[in-house]
């Protein structure tokens, strides 16, 4: 994970122009203007708007509705008309995201959100299909279409196999799902550090009050980067002999470690 890339996304309503400045003034590292979940259907129409005529728009992921739904027609045709170019796919799967592409008209990033079990269950074939830029677990979702409720960690194997099939198909590190209380920081850090654990490189936010918390806590520790440092140095050091370290050896897996620490950075 470099520090170049994006740790924070936080969705905002579309409808809701007033708080789009407000989200890129929060530090989040990106702003998701959501006309899906967070949008009434009555309010559809006026949300594309705000979109149109918002003057930040070029530099916001935008997420459309479904490619199934009655809204995905008329979400397109303002994507082209406002020059959109970062979108994110709810409920991802092959057909869909076909759709999507086919209604596009030029290159556009797109974050494909894995949201059903047949969209986990056609990760590889997503992964690899050449359309999408990331991967994000699109958690409360997933656990109403899998019947799975999740109280703890009991969503954390379809974590994981997202994060193995981004790094199988090359795709950037991806982003965690939704924890939707921001009230208790200490259980929120808890589930920050656990994502970060299992490979994610970022989280999806729903209250400004929880990016401070996402950027830094996928950054690494102080200790983290001091032993990295030394295994740099003792490596160096070495001559590219085998050397210890703490009484530990350092070899290729150990220094590949330490520079994906300071490369998180940017350290050299």
């Amino acid at each position: 994970m470099s520090s170049l890339l994006s740790r924070s996304f936080l969705f905002v309503p579309a409808n809701r122009p007033e708080r789009f400045d407000k989200a890129v003034a929060s530090g989040a590292h990106q702003v998701i203007l959501d006309l899906e979940d967070a949008v009434a259907p009555a309010d559809k129409a006026a949300a594309r708007r705000s979109v149109m005529e918002w003057s930040g728009r070029a530099d916001a992921i935008v997420r459309v509705n479904g490619a199934d739904s009655t809204f995905f027609a008329a979400d397109m045709e303002m994507i082209r008309s406002a020059g959109v170019t970062r979108l994110m796919l709810p409920k991802s799967e092959p057909a869909a995201l076909n759709r999507l592409v086919g209604s596009l008209d030029g290159p556009c990033r797109i974050i494909a959100l894995i949201e059903t079990v047949k969209g986990y269950a056609e990760l590889r074939s997503i992964g690899k299909s050449g359309l999408v830029a990331q991967l994000a677990f699109g958690n409360l979702d997933f656990g109403i279409d899998s019947g799975v409720t999740e109280t703890a960690q009991e969503l954390d194997p379809v974590r994981l196999q997202i994060v193995l099939e981004s790094r199988l198909a090359g795709l950037a590190p991806p982003i965690d799902g939704v924890t939707t209380s921001w009230a208790d920081p200490v259980a929120f850090g808890a589930a920050v550090g656990r994502a970060r654990a299992l490979g994610f490189g970022a989280k999806l936010c729903i209250h400004p009050a929880q990016v401070k918390l996402v950027n830094e806590a996928f950054l690494p520790t102080t200790d983290e980067l001091d032993w990295a440092r030394r295994v740099m140095a003792a490596a160096e050091g070495g001559g590219g002999a085998a050397v210890a370290l703490d009484g530990k050896m350092i070899d290729a897996p150990v220094i590949r470690r330490a520079e994906q620490i300071l490369g998180s950075i940017g350290a050299t």
